[in-house]
């Protein structure tokens, strides 16, 4: 059996239980914790392989192990919030309000991160007057709200539709001084998200501004963000303009940043902007991901070079396979190759075409596009 000796203390055995799952998966981190010594099993090393049933979501698991923590009294917190995390992971926000009731009842502390769960839970069952509730219990047990509250439940009231609760509390957090440790990139970029969502361009401006001069130079995901909501309100210049300030300070290529400014062109068939995008992609020679092939064989089609367009379908595809991508080809690109087919005389590459398509299951027998979703632009895969 495992033991302390040789210098291995109770935290390096816990370490080690999170690392085998990550590393060898759930089946090796619980081997190793059921050969420990029972003066082993401890808070810690118990509530490490709480955490990967978590990960994981194995809620039987991680149940079974939870009760036997309470059992030997191994209640914090942290474990509280573990379970109630799963329970909302696996969709039963109802049994996180009843976790939490049993925390208030059994006087175990409450902090921020359990109360965002049980708004999440109220919120998931689309009860708002409970989610208010909430808020004032936080009030009334002098509870500071931080960031990621603020932008947690301007989030959900944006989602639920009530957007002016939503600017309400995006206007705390842009009023709210901040402390050390809050993830400021994610505060700005819900800000710039939801701002963007309700068409409101100056707040997403204020947003990046305030973005930039917290941080001397926003990462990718910031700049995407800001591309995102720019594309979405149209406004071009300043769209080029944040992507070419961008571009020239990366140190890292990031296709997700071009293929929002190639959708933008493609959605407004400004082929000649599309086509100086692709060139200077193309130039590059750096490996595109999925997303980006599509749009590739999107424009090729548009301007009629079936040649390209299958080529990058058939890279398109190997990625796919390598991936495990189910959404390549998008349906209208797709339907853009179909239509090509139809005004087109062709027939050997419409077989092999239609044939790809039925093979991933993108086209039923009576050569039906079948929906699938890719993935959202921040969202986006890079292999």
């Amino acid at each position: 059996m495992e033991s302390t000796n040789f210098g291995t203390s109770n935290a390096d055995q816990a370490i080690r239980i999170s690392l085998l799952c990550k590393t060898d998966g759930i089946a090796a981190a619980e081997n190793y914790f059921n050969a420990l010594q029972a003066s082993d099993k401890t808070n810690k090393t118990y509530g490490a392989l709480l955490s990967c049933y978590c990960k994981e979501k194995m809620l039987d698991k991680g149940l079974e192990i939870f009760k036997e923590m309470n059992a030997s009294n191994y209640t914090s917190t942290l474990n509280y919030n573990n379970m109630l995390s799963l329970y909302y992971a696996v969709g039963k926000p109802e049994k996180v309000i009843s976790l939490f009731q049993e925390m208030e009842e059994r006087n175990i502390p409450i902090d921020l991160y359990t109360y965002n769960l049980l708004i999440n839970s109220y919120a998931a069952l689309k009860n708002i007057d409970a989610v208010e509730g909430v808020i004032e219990k936080m009030k009334s047990n002098d509870s500071d709200l931080d960031l990621f509250t603020y932008g947690n439940l301007a989030t959900i009231y944006f989602k639920c539709g009530v957007h002016d609760k939503a600017v309400h509390y995006l206007e705390i957090m842009e009023k709210t001084k901040t402390k050390r440790g809050e993830d400021l990139f994610e505060a700005y970029r819900t800000r710039m998200k939801l701002y963007s969502a309700m068409n409101d361009l100056s707040g997403v401006n204020r947003a990046w501004e305030d973005l930039k001069s917290t941080f001397k130079t926003p990462n990718s995901t910031s700049y995407l963000f800001m591309l995102l909501a720019l594309s979405k309100s149209g406004d071009q210049e300043n769209l080029e303009k944040v992507f070419n300030e961008w571009e020239e300070g990366c140190s890292t290529f990031d296709f997700r940043l071009p293929n929002v400014l190639m959708e933008y062109y493609l959605s407004r068939d400004m082929i000649e902007k599309a086509s100086s995008l692709y060139e200077s992609l193309v130039e590059r020679k750096i490996e595109p991901n999925l997303r980006t092939l599509n749009f590739f064989a999107i424009l090729s089609l548009k301007k009629g070079g079936i040649d390209s367009a299958m080529k990058y379908l058939e890279m398109g595809l190997d990625k796919m396979n390598a991936g495990n991508s189910k959404w390549f080809p998008t349906g209208e690109t797709i339907k853009l190759f179909l239509n090509y087919f139809e005004e087109n005389d062709d027939p050997d590459r419409a077989e092999k075409f239609v044939q790809k398509m039925k093979e991933i299951n993108r086209l039923d027998s009576n050569s039906t596009v079948v929906k699938s979703k890719a993935p959202d632009a921040e969202n986006d895969d890079l292999i």
